[in-house]
């Protein structure tokens, strides 16, 4: 095998399509800072502990990990930033108030997830800390969505759901962790009778509730039904009052629900949310509140955000056209560097054609050519130039 073959699912990121991830970037961070969130840069390895710890636990088998030449401690390369904005909250603002936190960078994956998906995401997200209300939950999709828009995604839909319905149900049908898992597998799938032979021993109405559950999506009407259809438990009810009030905010944006949906991360803890566009094979991006996030750093407090992989959403959206650019020829004369200077200055793409290489084309889009003119040095349209 060559030794410059990448290994799998990790890919080199050429020109045109380095340069439409960079502008997305640009985008949803001026997108997050016109919402009022600061931006934090958590580091990309961190001591093994730290990143698995508490709700971390579940990202075991997705990180990378490696022994500290310096320490001897085992360190681990993030496969999620949440916990570590999470402790960044807990441990180095340590805000009373609400903190508004976003970020963007890689994270590793040691297994794709899914079967074309990079295991380098370029990971980019936001957070409130400090705030119970359903008013942090709104904003947070809000901006989730305002994200999308500035990608240039177009017919996306919000997928509703609310980890509380299914771990009520989980929690009064007494299973043991294996059957907790099974049963887990088997809503993904939507398989009521798998689920009706794993909780058996369970009360007969927690084991119609589950199996119910697996009848629990499509449109708004959905809410509806899981009353009917669904025990009568208070967390239930609160998390079907908070999903219609949610689903009710989105001005227009299409809804749907799954009540019996718990992919992403573990560490949810109420409403939850996913966005699908046309063109994507999985959800563009995934979000929620996770209260519990900073207890394990001694500071639980109220938390929700998102995540997405800006190279996902390259595979969705159409790049954007080419900058203008100009076209200039190399040389020691004064004026002409002068010239060259003060464009660039002035934000422009200068473009010097270097000796012997005047037949060349590259990406940029050269409209205009530097021209001397006497002693000036002048902009003139590329079409009335003889190249």
């Amino acid at each position: 095998m060559s030794a410059w073959v990448l290994p799998d699912h990790i890919a080199d990121v050429l020109p045109s399509e380095a340069r439409h991830i960079e502008e997305i970037r640009r985008n949803l961070l001026d997108m997050a800072r016109c919402y009022g969130y600061e931006l934090v840069m958590p580091p990309l390895l961190e001591h093994l502990e730290s990143l698995l710890t508490g709700t971390g636990e579940s990202l075991d088998l997705q990180t990378f990990k490696l022994v500290d030449q310096i320490s001897g401690r085992m360190l681990g390369l993030r496969a999620d930033s949440t916990p570590q904005v999470a402790r960044i909250d807990a441990h180095l603002l340590n805000r009373q108030g609400v903190a508004r936190l976003c970020y963007c960078g890689p994270v590793l994956h040691t297994r794709p997830a899914a079967p074309h998906a990079t295991r380098e995401p370029l990971q980019l997200g936001a957070e409130i800390y400090g705030h119970q209300g359903l008013e942090a939950d709104l904003e947070i999709l809000t901006l989730a969505l305002d994200c999308l828009r500035a990608a240039k995604v177009q017919d996306f839909m919000v997928d509703l759901a609310d980890v509380r319905i299914v771990n009520s149900l989980l929690t009064l049908a007494a299973l043991s962790a294996v059957e907790t898992a099974e049963i887990q597998a088997a809503l993904a799938v939507k398989d009521a009778a798998a689920i009706a032979s794993i909780a058996r021993r369970s009360d007969a109405v927690v084991r119609r509730g589950l199996q119910n559950l697996t009848r629990c999506y499509g449109d708004v009407q959905v809410l509806a039904q899981a009353r009917s259809l669904l025990p009568d438990l208070p967390a239930i009810s609160q998390a079907l009052d908070e999903l219609q009030w949610l689903a009710g905010h989105l001005d227009g944006t299409p809804v749907s629900f799954d009540l019996a949906d718990l992919r992403g991360y573990a560490y949810y803890s109420g409403a939850r949310f996913a966005v699908y566009a046309q063109g994507a094979p999985d959800a563009l991006l995934r979000g929620g509140r996770y209260d519990a996030v900073g207890s394990v750093f001694g500071r639980e407090r109220p938390a929700v955000g998102f995540s997405l992989d800006i190279k996902s959403l390259v595979g969705v959206v159409s790049g954007p056209p080419l900058r203008a650019a100009i076209r200039a020829p190399w040389g020691e004369d004064k004026g002409l560097r002068s010239a060259i200077a003060k464009l660039r200055s002035a934000g422009e793409t200068v473009v010097c054609v270097l000796p012997g290489h005047e037949s060349e084309v590259d990406e940029f889009h050269c409209d205009r050519v530097l021209v001397a003119q006497g002693t000036d040095w002048h902009l003139v349209p590329v079409k009335k130039v003889d190249l």
